[in-house]
């Protein structure tokens, strides 16, 4: 017999659409619950920053034709040699939090990040005290790499492609 949360991933048809003009204003609309603000900018803030850099690459996250939520990644140098691929933002709306989006989003994600990108790690950055993020972050195979990003949050990085 298969559990609820079993049920739920089964039924789930997670993809992403680029954010373009016909859907930037729904995209934009997504919020995140109260006692998350802080965690991440807003989307239309999101936006702005993707509209000023080409690197990046929002997108919305579609369950069928049902927008969840919110993701923004990108590959940046750090070196001749080197670039890093940042799964800078994840927003999963507000009332569709605890459906198991969230989880099965990050995965699709490094997924496809490894598919489009072909490198074999992936980072993020989160508040210490989004606890929950972490918890999750963990169990996908991020893990801590001892350094901050510029606005003090915390850097995990996914290797789990490299195994």
């Amino acid at each position: 017999m298969k559990t609820k949360r079993e049920n739920r991933c089964m039924t789930m048809n997670l993809h992403f659409v680029p954010v373009n003009p016909a859907i930037r204003r729904d995209v934009e609309s997504l919020r995140t619950l109260p006692e998350q603000t802080g965690f991440i900018e807003s989307v239309s803030d999101c936006m702005k920053e993707a509209d000023e850099s080409p690197k990046w690459r929002p997108v919305g996250i579609y369950d069928g034709n049902m927008l969840v939520g919110f993701a923004m990644y990108g590959c940046f140098q750090i070196s001749k040699r080197e670039g890093e691929v940042w799964l800078d933002r994840i927003l999963i709306d507000g009332k569709h939090q605890g459906r198991g989006y969230g989880r099965e989003a990050v995965s699709a994600l490094l997924k496809r990040l490894h598919q489009e990108y072909g490198k074999k790690q992936v980072y993020l950055s989160v508040y210490e005290s989004n606890t929950a993020a972490i918890h999750l972050y963990k169990q996908l195979g991020f893990q801590f790499n001892g350094k901050c990003d510029t606005k003090g949050e915390k850097i995990m990085v996914y290797t789990g492609f490299c195994r």
